[in-house]
C-alpha cells in the first residue's frame, strides 16, 4: 500500500474524529467495537479493530423472577436442566 494514497479524510472536532462510512463498511467496524491506537517508532499511526464480543450477554433478556433459587447450592447450575 502506498503511503501517498488517501482514501478519505476527517476533521477533528472536540478531540473526536469520525470514521468515514465507506471505511467503516469495508472494515466492518460496528457499534461497540474498540479501536486500539499505536504510534510506531517511525511515526506511522496504526489502528487495530478489536471486535465487540457477541453472544455473551447480547441475547440475555434478564431473569423475570418467577423462580426462587437457593444461591448457595444452585448458583453455578441455575438454568441448567438436570439430565
Amino acid at each position: 500500500m502506498s503511503s501517498e494514497r488517501v482514501d478519505s479524510e476527517s476533521t477533528v472536532s472536540g478531540n473526536q474524529a469520525n470514521i468515514p462510512a465507506h471505511i467503516r463498511r469495508e472494515l466492518e467496524i460496528d457499534d461497540g467495537d474498540t479501536l486500539r491506537w499505536r504510534i510506531e517508532d517511525d511515526g506511522t499511526l496504526r489502528v487495530r479493530i478489536v471486535r465487540q464480543r457477541s453472544g455473551t450477554f447480547g441475547d440475555f433478556d434478564g431473569y423475570d423472577g418467577d423462580r426462587e433459587t437457593d444461591v448457595e447450592s444452585e448458583h453455578d447450575a441455575w438454568g441448567v436442566d438436570p439430565e
